[in-house]
């Protein structure tokens, strides 16, 4: 029978002379283009009843199961492919979604197919209801992801294997550095001329510094982001350790602000740390003058400042700034150029401090 709003639209359209316009699609007509459109489906799709048996399945599914429509009409859809399909975690999740109308999320099963052997089955469902008849109804959709689960894994295994090499290569670079650290001081020793023997020196202790930096990245991890606290810490420890020792009353001490930096931003700042201590121990330590060296890093949202502080005499940094530019105020305002900051140094009286500023 049809609906009284219907019989009243038709009899006033009949009332103003307008042609009668029949409902735009019926039950069947959509219950026909319903099967219509999950028979278009790619990927196999079952179509389940509240007690989980089997109503319809695309050809998708026939095809990828190598089944047939008598093999699987009203059938548990545990009961499939000889039980393959009875895993108590799929069964919990498909339950939920006929008791508690939950929804299905894409789940990760492991199934041997016929005619192509074990694959990795990604399975999500959802209920829908039959309007017609309000028959509630679940879709379980599969989708085969065999083949991306395998690029996945081809993919992790080329990360590790590039993380091995990358290893392998910094280790090298150690050694090399190393290498040529030493035969830099040997040369300094056999030399005559003490201008070449300070040359030779001021070189070697360039390369260990370069060589200092590139270890404590290494031990820091491959990330992209470095953490700068316990990097700066460790660069500084192994400053001290080679460049003071237990020799000298210094003391290299450092404060930093909880902090992340790019591994590129962390190498320049590594080296302007390593380039202002050599100064500083070089310059405003002499004849084994003791005193401190403390390396501070602060942050202010996007802002941060590097600053080597000490209590000795000034550094060579300072003399630049009075004019003549020596090597290591041009390798700092080059590296601190390079992160976009600026160099300020200012007299303590005693020492100097030298900071890099970033103001964004």
């Amino acid at each position: 029978m049809e609906p009284a709003s219907y019989r009243k639209l038709t009899t006033a359209s009949v009332a103003l002379g307008l042609p009668e316009r029949p409902p735009i699609i019926d039950h069947d007509d959509a219950s026909a283009l319903a099967e219509a459109i999950v028979a278009t489906i790619r990927d196999p799709l079952l179509v389940l009843d509240q007690n989980l048996r089997v109503v319809a399945a695309n050809h998708a599914f026939y095809r990828t199961f190598s089944t047939s429509r008598p093999d699987i009409r009203g059938r548990l859809v545990y009961g499939l492919d000889d039980g393959q399909w009875d895993m108590p975690a799929l069964r919990q999740l498909l339950e939920g979604v006929g008791s508690r109308h939950a929804v299905m999320e894409p789940y990760e099963v492991e199934q041997y197919l016929p005619l192509v052997g074990r694959r990795s089955l990604l399975m999500s469902a959802r209920e829908v209801f039959n309007q017609g008849n309000a028959r509630k109804l679940i879709l379980l959709a599969i989708e085969d992801v065999t083949d991306r689960c395998a690029a996945e894994q081809a993919m992790a295994k080329l990360l590790q294997q590039k993380e091995i090499l990358l290893q392998e290569m910094q280790h090298r670079v150690a050694n090399t550095l190393q290498i040529i650290a030493s035969i830099l001081l040997l040369k300094a020793r056999t030399v005559q001329s003490e201008e070449t023997r300070l040359h030779l020196r001021d070189a070697h202790d360039r390369v260990m510094s370069v060589a200092t930096v590139q270890q404590q990245l290494q031990a820091s991890g491959h990330s992209e982001q470095i953490e700068l606290g316990p990097y700066l810490s460790r660069l500084c420890g192994a400053l001290a350790a080679s460049m003071i020792g237990d020799s000298r009353p210094l003391t290299l001490k450092v404060e930093s602000d909880v902090a992340m930096a790019i591994s590129g931003d962390a190498v320049n700042i590594g080296l302007i740390i390593t380039e202002l201590v050599i100064n500083a121990l070089k310059h405003g330590f002499p004849d084994g003058r003791g005193g401190e060296i403390l390396v501070s890093y602060k942050v202010d949202q996007a802002n941060w400042r590097l600053s080597v502080s000490d209590s000795g005499l000034g550094s060579q940094l300072t003399s630049g700034r009075r004019g003549s530019t020596g090597l290591g105020t041009s390798i700092v305002e080059a590296l601190a150029h390079q992160l976009k900051a600026r160099v300020e140094i200012s007299d303590l009286s005693p020492g100097t401090i030298v900071s890099i500023v970033h103001a964004a």
